[in-house]
């Protein structure tokens, strides 16, 4: 049976997902969307064939609810919903740091929720997507969750309690990355390189690794002891990160993110 799907609040990650529900040969007419602005709704109705409609509406209509507004936005928007949604309805929720039991008490009891937390490679089909059951979902739920989140990467199914730690790996992870690259570009700056230039080699050995990481499946620590010949260059270059504490910044960093992740979950935003 046809199921319809609506995306309410959809910024650039709604839009990515609406994206690529349609690439992945969801029917436009089998999909809705919820906008704050009226040419926002004009947009994506030029650009995907889409209808935008009230959250009302949404919640009456739609068959599956993905909620993508900001987490300070979803009291409000589940407040609007309640009325409409009920147990045959699926919700799934792309907020960071909102529970699926902050959700269920807002709705009827037992709607099943579904918590997911994507990454802004979403946007370029290469996001990551942590999938997490609440008390009502059941495996069929989490699949057809997959089905949609996959569409623009890939999707991994963890306990809720571990959302906050997936959170700081992958949600946050992309940034970790851009902040290493805009400090090897600044070092190969100081190496005597044009920024365009030291920019272009950074990228490029980024997105080598990282295919070598996913294809080769070997481990971490074996693909860089491949490239660390000894008393060669990269030996050096390792020695001065560890002396630097780099490893151990890194573990900090994301027990950090990890940490506040959990202080939005339980309100203290």
């Amino acid at each position: 049976m046809t199921q319809t799907v609506a995306v309410l609040g959809t910024g650039k990650i709604g839009e990515a997902l609406l994206s690529g529900m349609i690439r992945a040969g969801w029917r436009p007419a089998d999909l809705l969307v919820t906008t704050r602005r009226s040419d926002r709704a004009e947009e994506l109705r030029t650009r995907y064939g889409v209808e935008s409609v009230g959250n009302a509406e949404a919640a009456k209509a739609a068959d599956i609810l993905i909620l993508a507004v900001k987490p300070q936005d979803m009291g409000k928007l589940l407040d609007e919903l309640a009325p409409h949604v009920g147990t045959d309805r699926l919700v799934i929720s792309a907020a960071a740091g909102i529970t699926t039991t902050f959700i269920e008490e807002r709705l009827t009891t037992g709607t099943p929720v579904v918590r997911v937390m994507p990454n802004t490679p979403v946007l370029v089909d290469e996001g990551m997507s942590v999938i997490s059951a609440g008390n009502h979902a059941t495996g069929a739920h989490l699949t057809t969750t997959e089905e949609i989140f996959g569409g623009v990467g890939k999707t991994l199914r963890v306990p809720e309690s571990q959302q906050d730690a997936a959170t700081a790996l992958s949600g946050s992870g992309p940034a970790y990355f851009y902040f290493l690259v805009e400090a090897m570009t600044d070092a190969g700056i100081l190496l005597g390189l044009p920024r365009a230039q030291a920019h272009d080699l950074i990228v490029q050995a980024a997105i080598g690794a990282a295919v070598m990481l996913r294809d080769s499946g070997e481990h971490p620590v074996k693909l860089r002891e491949a490239v660390t010949s000894p008393a060669g260059t990269t030996i050096s270059a390792i020695r001065e990160l560890e002396n630097h504490g780099v490893r151990a910044a890194l573990i900090a960093a994301l027990e950090a993110a990890r940490d506040r992740s959990r202080e939005l979950a339980s309100g203290n935003g």
